[in-house]
């Protein structure tokens, strides 16, 4: 089970008259994270600072801050909460007044807590891609059975051995959704299944 954000988020402060703004969505590719910064960064601040955590992979950036100041701080509070499918972008508005590497690091990383500190949470599932393979006369037991379990429907193919269909299930439901399919099928059926990420 992961933990994300159910909304975007923001918040806003002045640290010794530099303005920041901290800015945090749920994304769920590498395209919604570029989509996420292109709606938010704005080209007239100074500094467009992020970070992003998405499948246990990470990225950061300083965005012209020193090295180390700004991105990896962001992404330091991310995995602090333990999130994951979430992007935080930290915008900064110089104020005249230089802020030190140490200073730098808080003003980025307190941003980026404040505003996941206001963000609501949700928590999602490992889920599982799923195919069962089975004769034609239990493919209506199997549709009842992965509508029951709540199934994502992802294909369903039929040839002259029968049927197969592919789904998408919480993986911790998995090895119970297979005794319940070979009971069903009377032994007669193959499950595989992989877990995502």
């Amino acid at each position: 089970m992961t933990v994300t954000l159910a909304a975007p988020a923001s918040h806003e402060e002045i640290i010794r008259k530099s303005r920041f703004i901290a800015h945090a969505a749920p994304v769920r590719s590498e395209a919604d994270t570029l989509a996420f910064f292109e709606s938010v960064a704005d080209p007239t601040a100074n500094h467009n600072c992020w970070a992003w955590r998405l499948d246990h992979r990470v990225r950061f950036n300083d965005d012209g801050e020193p090295g180390g100041t700004a991105g990896r701080p962001i992404l330091s509070v991310i995995e602090g909460r333990e999130l994951d499918g979430v992007m935080v972008v930290v915008t900064r508005w110089f104020g005249g007044i230089k802020l030190g590497a140490g200073g730098l690091v808080r003003a980025y990383s307190g941003s980026a807590a404040k505003c996941l500190d206001g963000a609501e949470l949700v928590r999602k599932h490992t889920m599982a891609t799923c195919v069962i393979a089975a004769g034609f006369e239990h493919a209506a037991a199997l549709h009842a059975l992965l509508e029951k379990a709540q199934a994502t429907h992802i294909k369903e193919h039929y040839s002259a051995d029968g049927v197969e269909l592919g789904f998408k299930v919480r993986a911790d439901w998995v090895p119970r959704l297979e005794t319940v399919v070979r009971d069903t099928c009377r032994g007669q059926a193959r499950f595989s299944h992989d877990t995502d990420g």
